[in-house]
């Protein structure tokens, strides 16, 4: 690898080398520490409009069910923003006490219907191994390469492209993540620990449901509750979805996989309007938090304003990011992902 101290000639000039992720790594650690009055302040700009919003939302339904709808399901960028709160929590990024953390993102959990702990452990499992192709299958996006979907069997190539269709990867695989999958510790499942969190989330939720319906029926679950967490969910799982499934990604198998490398190129800067980038918490940002996950949201502005190099890193626009719904498997030979369409059939010599 390079060194920052070494210098590359350019037309004569010479220029800085790109430092390597490791040496990102040091240099990210001088934004680690939240502020707690600033946390606090998220808290509250993110926690009380849902509230009035949900609250407003069952008092004009009396007089119409669309209203109500419409405003449950603007709600849901509120609660993504609460999700993102809780992921910092889950870092232990968003205050510097961690039970205080730990606390205040099992409370959001049940707003988001995601168990706390649960989420904690598989979501670090992400953060560990992201970009191994020889350790998939824990908090990512599923991806064959190209070699194991031609080596499968027909009803598997057929279950990947129905799995990788985008109406089941933004529309029924986040409502059965959030309201089915989620109320089991699905792949920890021999660990009590998990169980405590996820049954204690569950009847937690439960309580919440049962009190909606006491006082106002079923209507106000299915007019307000669900549009809020599916609108929520499938804009959630959009933006991991293109934090990672771009074309000139990175993925390699354990024998060549480095941590910091396939956290710093293996994440995108999804580029956002500023409304957009607010309600999603800066996680577009995403190749500076893989790179360095303790950095509170709320400070990963502050990076890119100091370092341009990461402006342009792996940077995606939401034009751009709409072609990434595209790409379906990476090819070890190019080194990026690729449509299913771009397979040219495997001629048989005879």
């Amino acid at each position: 690898m390079t060194n920052t101290t070494d210098t590359v000639a350019q037309d004569g000039v010479q220029t800085p080398a790109p430092k390597t992720a490791r040496e990102w790594v040091k240099i990210l650690a001088q934004y680690r520490d939240p502020n707690p009055a600033r946390s606090v302040f998220e808290l509250c700009v993110s926690l009380l409009p849902f509230l009035a919003l949900w609250a407003f939302a069952w008092w004009i339904l009396q007089y119409s069910v669309l209203a109500a709808l419409v405003i449950a399901m603007l709600n849901g960028a509120f609660l993504v923003r609460i999700f993102i709160i809780q992921h910092d929590c889950g870092h232990g990024g968003f205050f510097r006490n961690r039970h205080l953390s730990d606390w205040t993102g099992r409370v959001l959990g049940v707003l988001t219907l995601t168990p706390y702990d649960v989420w904690r452990r598989t979501h670090s499992l992400h953060h560990a191994s992201a970009g191994n192709l020889s350790q998939r299958g824990f908090g990512d996006v599923h991806t064959m390469t190209v070699v194991e979907y031609r080596a499968s069997s027909w009803i598997g190539r057929l279950g990947y492209r129905l799995y990788r269709n985008p109406l089941v990867l933004f529309g029924l695989g986040p409502a059965y993540l959030f309201i089915i999958q989620n109320r089991i510790p699905y792949g920890l499942m021999d660990k009590w620990t998990y169980w405590v969190s996820a049954m204690g989330s569950n009847i937690a939720i439960a309580a919440v449901l049962g009190l909606i319906v006491y006082f106002g029926g079923l209507l106000p679950l299915a007019v307000i509750f669900v549009p809020t967490v599916l609108v929520a969910a499938s804009a959630g799982i959009w933006l991991f979805y293109v934090q990672h499934q771009f074309e000139e990604t990175h993925w390699d198998h354990d024998t060549d996989w480095q941590l910091h490398d396939a956290a710093l190129h293996g994440s995108s800067h999804y580029v956002l309007p500023k409304v957009l980038q607010w309600f999603s918490g800066n996680i577009g940002v995403h190749h500076v938090h893989h790179l360095y996950s303790r950095i509170p949201f709320y400070r990963l502005t502050e990076v890119l304003r100091d370092h341009a190099e990461l402006v342009e890193a792996q940077r995606l626009t939401i034009r751009e990011s709409l072609a990434c719904a595209k790409l379906h498997l990476w090819d070890e030979d190019q080194r990026k992902l690729v449509s299913f369409r771009s397979l040219r059939p495997v001629r048989v010599q005879a």
